[in-house]
């Protein structure tokens, strides 16, 4: 790039007037870096390579709350790519399924209550979740459970197991505390489904 690209081009008389060319001088620096960032545009989407800042953006596009600063940035890319992938299958058993794995690092089960059957003949309740995992991966339990709370359809019943323990959603007592807090589901069997 030319070092004065910008400048060069001003008439003849305006050259010569030392304010007008600095003047000037200001908009060619902000060009020369929006020019130097523009031939990096087509790789901040990649969450392969973008700078890590850039991650929890890309996150962010895609309604992923989970992504953060904290992690090793290599899981933070792994997440970040792998969401991206399950959009086109999210709200599906199978995308809940890959979502879960992606996220608690193995396994998941996912069974519910959904199918596809003849008029007149489906079930009374079919809308129901019961998810299982081995771990929650490198997220807290408390931070796994509102991402998947995130995940699940807010008129599905939902259960999540870690390991033999179910984490959501909470019974007796800690549903009321998690409940005066705003966050959580009631135990099944409560009014106000």
């Amino acid at each position: 790039m030319r070092s004065q690209w910008l400048v060069s081009q001003l008439p003849p008389g305006m050259l010569t007037d030392d304010f007008f060319t600095r003047f000037v001088g200001i908009f060619q620096e902000q060009a020369d870096t929006l020019l130097a960032h523009a031939q990096n545009m087509q790789h901040l989407a990649d969450p392969t390579i973008t700078p890590p800042a850039m991650l929890r953006w890309l996150a962010s596009w895609i309604g992923l709350d989970g992504v953060d600063a904290a992690m090793p940035e290599d899981v933070q890319r792994r997440l970040v790519a792998g969401a991206a992938r399950i959009l086109a299958r999210r709200g599906t058993p199978a995308g809940l399924r890959a979502f879960l794995e992606l996220f608690s690092g193995g396994p998941a089960t996912v069974t519910d209550g959904g199918g596809v059957w003849v008029e007149g003949e489906s079930p009374a309740d079919a809308a129901w979740v019961v998810m299982k995992v081995v771990s929650t991966g490198v997220l807290e339990e408390a931070d796994f459970v509102a991402l998947v709370q995130d995940e699940v359809p807010a008129h599905v019943r939902a259960e999540l197991w870690v390991g033999s323990r179910r984490v959501w959603p909470v019974d007796g007592a800690r549903a009321v505390a998690v409940a005066a807090e705003g966050g959580g589901m009631r135990p099944y069997g409560e009014e106000g489904r």
